[in-house]
Parts: structure tokens; sequence; C-alpha cells
């Protein structure tokens, strides 16, 4: 089995480490990502600058291939151009924090996903819920146990799964979940301040505001010690609306202002 990996949060980070030398007991595993942090980037990719792409070594060893891009540039570039194949697999992670609710738009590490299931690669984005985390060994067991069930049953053409690992020791998780994404979001605001020079800037601040009792979704998952684990697709149709716009007649509209 061949599996390519990525993360957004820069090929120098612990848990991109840690993801790889987990899957290497179960794959051939290829990493290729930002030589950058590239968090919260979404699903940009680079179009008016050139990639360059460099081995990286990790204590003295060949670790794996860095991009000057954004996730999704990685995800291309590893398929089309480093492995000149479609791996088996392709797995963004280990993320430093959170990938819930309305951060699944904002994602650098589910956009590397979803890159993948665009080119109709089965993909998994795994994250990790602290921006502290400094152990990722159970993080890496649940991305190697996931990967298998993928494998084994295989993905609708589209779809990706997202999992969330609460950043507790692995004898406090109290299960894995398969959810849905919570409709928790952030209320935030660019807060004005000022430098030693007496400029103003402005930082992002906010907090995530949550659902009550919303026993389904990753976010109440992960508060109450679960893994989460949820199957998301890139088409974003909204079918019942689609539906109810089709009573409207907005397509006579146009015969209307013709005659």
């Amino acid at each position: 089995m061949k599996i390519l990996v990525t993360n957004d949060d820069g090929i120098y980070s612990a848990g991109i480490a840690a993801l790889a030398d987990a899957l290497k007991e179960i794959a051939e595993v290829t990493v290729v990502a930002p030589s950058e942090e590239q968090s919260a980037v979404g699903h940009g990719i680079t179009m008016k600058y050139p990639l360059r792409v460099t081995k990286y070594h990790k204590n003295g060893n060949f670790f794996g291939y860095a991009v000057e891009g954004t996730p999704a540039d990685c995800v291309k570039m590893g398929i089309r151009n480093i492995m000149g194949e479609s791996p088996d697999l392709v797995i963004s992670g280990i993320n430093h924090g959170s990938n819930t609710a309305i951060n699944i738009i904002y994602s650098g590490t589910v956009s590397a996903a979803r890159e993948a299931a665009i080119m109709d690669v089965p993909a998994i984005a795994i994250s990790v819920t602290s921006h502290d985390a400094k152990d990722f060994r159970y993080a890496g067991k649940v991305a190697k146990m996931i990967a298998q069930k993928v494998i084994e049953h295989g993905l609708p053409q589209g779809t990706l799964v997202n999992v969330n690992v609460p950043n507790f020791p692995e004898n406090e998780i109290a299960g894995i979940l398969v959810t849905e994404q919570s409709k928790a979001k952030w209320d935030d605001i660019y807060e004005k301040r000022t430098d030693p020079f007496g400029k103003d800037y402005y930082w992002l601040t906010g907090k995530l505001v949550e659902i009550e009792n919303e026993k389904l979704g990753d976010q109440f998952a992960v508060k109450n010690k679960f893994v989460s684990v949820t199957p998301i697709h890139f088409d974003l149709t909204d079918y019942d609306t689609f539906k109810k716009m089709k009573s409207w007649d907005i397509e006579k509209i146009f015969n209307e202002k013709t005659n």
C-alpha cells in the first residue's frame, strides 16, 4: 500500500513525523508538505508564483519533500509530479489544533485531504485538539486504524474522513464516534491594537460559539473525550433548497425578458 502524507503545520512539525512513523508500519509512505506553516489557508492553490521543491532531512535521514506552497499544492505536486501515480490513500496531519465545526472550512489540513478527494484518491484529515499537544502517538494509532478501515471499505467518490483526537492520554479516551460536522461557529473580530511606534494594527480574536445538546456533532464528541470521525464531501449544493428554488420559476425570467 502507498500513502501520501502531508499537513499544514509544515514539514518540520512533530505531528507529521508521528503520522509518518505510524503509517510506515502498514504502507510505503511518501511525505510532501509545506516548507512553512500554512494553517488556516483553506483550499488555496498557487498560480502566479513558481513552486520550489527541496528534499528535507530529519536527524540526518531523508524524510520527504518540502514545497513552497499550500497544502493543496502539496497534494497536487505529490501525486502528479513526485509520486507520478495515485496513491492508495492520502492522509493529512497530524494537525496541531482542532478541526471541528466551521474550522473545517478554514483548515489547510482538511483542504489537503479535500484536494485528494477531488483527484479521486481516498483521503483522511487528522488533528489533535490542542495547539500545545506534545504526544502524538495515540493519534498516530488512530490514523493507522482509520486508514485500514478506509482501505477495507472504501469511500464514495468525493468523500473524505475528518478525524479529531482529544488531547488526552490514551487511557482517558472515552471511545470513537462517527459524527456530523457541528454547527458551532466563531464570534470573532479584528481587534485594533497599537505597536511600539504608535501605528495601528489588527489582530483576529474571538471565541467559538457552540450549540447546546448537539450530541451527534464533532465538537460535542471531542469535548467529551471521544475521537470524532466525520465523513465530509466537497459537493456544496444544498439539494433541499435546490428543489424548492425550482418552484420559484427563476428559469422563466429570461424568457419573460426576451418576450
